[in-house]
């Protein structure tokens, strides 16, 4: 019992070291580093694509992939400049064919995916697509993968801290595992996706798209939220206070880049299925 005690005080020790800040000044709880983040993100990335080749989920639009590379790719361009430490992750995108799923997403370091059904039931401007992937890549540009770890990792050195006080030998999850499950089915939190919200706003709009395109975004999402909730918008802020916020924060910055000058595109490797 005395060893168990010793064991909980030891990780109460580490968790209450564990903090970072935001590309917005936010305070985060961080005990997983943002590079440990990127390495599992890498592991769990790659067993998800294999996973969706052996189902045939991957779509073979060539004329799609060009498009989310254009768009996708000058943005990391941009976050190139604003972050350069994003310089040397290896982005890539998955363009997954399932018309009913209205989502994205991007993993620490730059591993992404689209589902075909964001543009088969909102009908994307390329503004607006680039106003989605803004907001993914506001999500690895600001270590949420890291700090959606860190959360896990505490409660789960919680449970195994009451296991060990009552002799049991449930382990923690291996650092692979916790990583798919957080990437690919934890929701971030409402902070976090309002953090996005605004990283990803500046950086489509330092890249060259329209601003306001965020709040027409939206404003399709919450039309279709009325029929069916999209998966994208399942933890996200209220809708009506969200495009008032994006609303007022679009015309603030619209001075960033007034011509819309585009930068090149970034090779960004788009992950679907090729003749």
């Amino acid at each position: 019992m005395r060893r168990g005690l010793a064991w909980v005080w030891g990780m109460s020790a580490l968790l209450a070291t564990g903090c970072s800040t935001s590309p917005t000044g936010r305070s985060q709880f961080m005990i997983i580093s943002p590079e440990a983040a990127v390495v599992q993100s890498q592991k769990a990335y790659a067993t998800t694509i294999q996973g969706l080749k052996k189902e045939d989920k991957l779509s073979d639009d060539s004329r799609l992939a060009d498009r989310v590379q254009a768009i996708t790719g000058r943005l990391i361009t941009t976050a190139h400049e604003q972050f350069p430490r994003s310089r040397s992750w290896d982005w890539s995108v998955a363009l997954i064919d399932d018309d009913e799923t209205v989502n994205a997403w991007c993993m620490a370091g730059g591993r992404m995916a689209v589902y075909t059904g964001l543009f088969k039931q909102l009908d994307l401007t390329d503004d607006e697509f680039a106003q989605i992937m803004g907001h993914e890549i506001a999500h690895a540009l600001a270590n949420h993968t890291a700090e959606q770890m860190s959360r896990a990792v505490a409660a789960q050195i919680g449970l195994s801290a009451i296991n060990v006080a009552s002799d049991s030998n449930q382990g923690l999850m291996t650092g692979a595992q916790l990583a798919a499950v957080l990437a690919l089915q934890l929701p971030n939190s409402r902070t976090a996706e309002s953090e996005a919200d605004a990283i990803g706003l500046e950086l489509a709009t330092l890249t060259g798209y329209e601003p306001m395109a965020a709040v027409s975004l939206w404003r399709k999402m919450s039309a279709l939220s009325d029929k069916r909730p999209p998966e994208f918008m399942s933890t996200h802020p209220d809708p009506e206070r969200r495009l008032i916020t994006l609303a007022e924060r679009a015309h603030q910055i619209g001075g960033l880049n007034p011509e819309g000058m585009k930068p090149e595109i970034y090779p960004v490797t788009i992950v679907y299925k090729q003749d």
